[in-house]
Formats: C-alpha cells, structure tokens, sequence
C-alpha cells in the first residue's frame, strides 16, 4: 500500500511538472534587451514577448508587432509582470515589444538635451526591432498602444506618425499632459508636476504645442485625417481622467476620424488594464493584414 501511494504521488508531481512546462510554453518566450542609443547616449532596456514557434531563422514567416508603452512611474517590464499579455501573445500570434519610457512622457524633453523619446522609440527602436528580429516592416502590420502616460504617447505617435502605424490604443490615457502645470495641477501632485515641467517647459512653450494632442488633432485637415491609423481609446468611468478621454472622443466625432471609444466601470489601476489589453488585442484581429 505504501508503494502504491508513492507511485501515485510521483505519478501527480510528474503530471504537475508537465502541465507547467506546458503553461510556459503557451506562454510564449520573455526576453531583455538593451540597445545603445546614440540619441539618448545611453543604453535603453525593452523587453519583448515571442509566440510559441518563433524561429530565428524562419527568414519566411514574419510576425505583427505591438509596441505597448508603460505609464507615469512604471517600467518596460510592467506589461508583462503585472498583465497577461505573455500568455495572449500566444493566441494572437504577435511579438509584443515594451520599451523603457522613464517619466519622459513619450517626448523628446525641452529641459534634458539626451531625453529623446519620441525620436528614440521612431527612429531607433523600431528598426532595430524589425532588423534584429522577424517582424514585419509594413505599417499594416505595426500597431502600438498604452495606458495612462503610455495611452497619450501612443495616441501622439498615431497623429504624429500616420504612416507608420495602422492602429493606436490608449487604455486610460493622460492625454491632457502637454498643457498641465502646476497651477492646473495644484499641491498634491509634485512627482507628476516635476516630469511634466521637466519634458514639456515653461507654460506655451514650443515643447507644449508640438506635443498637446488636441492642439494636433483640432489642426488636422480632412485630407489627412484620411491617412490616419485606426484609433482605439477606453477609460474608466471611476478613473479621475475620463473627461479628459471624452472631450477627446468628442474631438475626433467632429473631425469625423475613425475611432472606438469604451467607457466601461473602472478605476486607474491594473485590474482595468488587464482586463482592457484583452479587449484591445480582439480588436487587432481586424486592423492586421
């Protein structure tokens, strides 16, 4: 009877190694990264998630690419550590990169010479990802997105950089950034006061208006708005920035630019952007060709 018993249990802890093995492995592969940037003169972390399958080699078979950008105070690892992204890489067959973003608010700063982050992620990362790795170079095939800090920067490089992307998503975006300060902020609030003066300047400086989202959308004319990627916002009913996500939807409804805007029960937390990064990549399925 004791025998028995042991090769019972070993039989469970064998099946319990297996089914996590396997778990892992749906999973999709994580790995780091570093790339020496000459524009920021330092080096730059991103992580990347590959699908079961990926091969190196496979020069034939190129993937979709979903750039995800971490919010005020986060990291590049936070998509991963704290969403199941890694697990729906796998279901949607993507490689999802998340770059390091700092408090630099996707922006290249007008204070700090070497924190050029909008420059960057456009003109560094994203060929390297595409030369160092199997991903596709079409913009068909290129969507980027994020929440809070990361949902403005998304929006912004969609509007700044139509023909680069064929869909962008804000989950929660702080898309009034560009014109906070600290009066319209007020006490309370000082780490989020120093990165906004830190990026953007003084009040009405060109640093501001070449970054205010709203300011580039309202000057937008029809012609261009033709070209524009597709755009996804969502936002919280109970989250402090949700009129600032509908006066933006408002905005784009009268510039008659493609869009879909949820408002769903939620808060500015993980909870609701875990949740939403499921609902985002559904909506991928009809962006990507």
């Amino acid at each position: 009877m004791r025998n028995l018993l042991k090769l019972r249990l070993s039989l469970f802890l064998l099946l319990v190694c297996a089914f996590s093995a396997l778990a892992q492995e749906k999973s999709g592969k994580v790995e780091n990264f570093k790339l020496d940037s000459k524009l920021m003169s330092r080096e730059m972390p991103y992580r990347v998630v590959f699908p079961t399958g990926y091969q190196p080699q496979d020069a034939q078979k190129l993937y979709p690419a979903i750039y995800l950008l971490h919010g005020l105070g986060g990291r590049f690892d936070n998509w991963t550590d704290k969403s199941q992204i890694t697990r729906l890489a796998e279901q949607y067959k993507v490689i999802i990169v998340t770059p390091e973003g700092n408090n630099g608010w996707y922006s290249d700063s007008a204070t700090v010479p070497n924190d050029k982050y909008e420059s960057y992620i456009v003109q560094e990362l994203i060929p390297e990802v595409e030369t160092k790795f199997r991903v596709s170079p079409k913009r068909e095939q290129r969507i980027i997105a994020g929440l809070s800090m990361g949902g403005y920067g998304s929006l912004k490089f969609g509007l700044k950089y139509p023909e680069k992307f064929v869909l962008v998503g804000s989950f929660s975006g702080a898309l009034g950034a560009a014109s906070w300060t600290d009066k319209t902020l007020g006490s309370g609030w000082k780490a989020l006061t120093d990165s906004i003066m830190s990026v953007y300047g003084a009040e009405n400086s060109p640093t501001r208006q070449s970054n205010d989202i709203y300011r580039i959308l309202r000057e937008i004319t029809p012609e261009k708005a033709k070209n524009l990627p597709f755009i996804y916002l969502d936002c919280g009913t109970e989250d402090f920035l949700i009129q600032q996500n509908r006066d933006f939807a408002t905005l784009l409804m009268e510039k008659k630019i493609p869009h879909e805007f949820r408002q769903l029960p939620g808060r500015h937390d993980w909870v609701y952007w875990n949740s939403q990064i499921a609902e985002f990549l559904e909506v991928t399925t009809k962006h990507l060709k």
